[in-house]
């Protein structure tokens, strides 16, 4: 139980769905309640689609360019490292993927499903997370699983935006990215530390 709490916290970590709510209110401000359905409907969807495409492939592909998994796990840990230290000392999410709006027309895309949702410490994440020399088809598939509810999260977030936004405004929002990137900085340097123990005992 306590290993299914700490992969949902770690999902919720590197997702962020509370930090993705600006964004959305972003994206589709002046919109229909219709529209904005749509748009997190879609964004969740192709979200899902991405990192269940990381889950299955990411690690085949690897293995075809043959690079060890202990020395993705270093580098994934690093880039983890580097995208916690931005949510901690750099911008917050919301402040930063906000500017990345450009038109409405691709919000469910970018940059609302990517990289907002599907972030690259998520895509990294999803290998991470379901590595086939240590964890069971069954053990991926409940890790997968977690994911997905906590991309259920981010749509009932999404879809109740200005609730949430009115409860915990901008600096709600990127207070709480703040913590989950303190919580990330410590699972990035315990990928880095146990990438490094795999490689020099293969």
């Amino acid at each position: 139980m306590t290993e299914l709490i700490a992969t949902f916290i770690f999902f919720f970590a590197v997702i962020d769905p509370i930090g993705t709510v600006p964004v959305y209110i972003a994206v589709t401000r002046n919109q229909d309640d219709a529209f904005k359905k749509r748009v997190a409907i879609k964004a969740v969807s192709v979200s899902a689609a991405v990192l269940l495409f990381f889950v299955l492939a990411g690690e085949i592909i690897l293995n075809a360019i043959k690079i060890p998994l202990p020395a993705f796990q270093i580098a994934g840990g690093i880039v983890l490292l580097l995208f916690a230290l931005s949510m901690i000392f750099g911008e917050g999410k919301p402040e930063s993927e906000i500017k990345s709006v450009k038109s409405a027309t691709e919000t469910a895309i970018f940059p609302l499903a990517m990289p907002s949702i599907a972030s690259p410490g998520a895509m990294l994440g999803a290998v991470l997370m379901t590595r086939n020399n240590e964890f069971t088809w069954v053990e991926q598939a409940i890790t997968s699983s977690i994911m997905l509810s906590v991309l259920m999260v981010v749509l009932i977030l999404l879809l109740l935006a200005r609730f949430v936004h009115r409860f915990i405004g901008d600096s709600g929002a990127s207070i709480i990215s703040r913590i989950m990137g303190l919580i990330l900085t410590s699972v990035a340097v315990n990928n880095i530390l146990a990438g490094i123990s795999d490689y020099f005992t293969l």
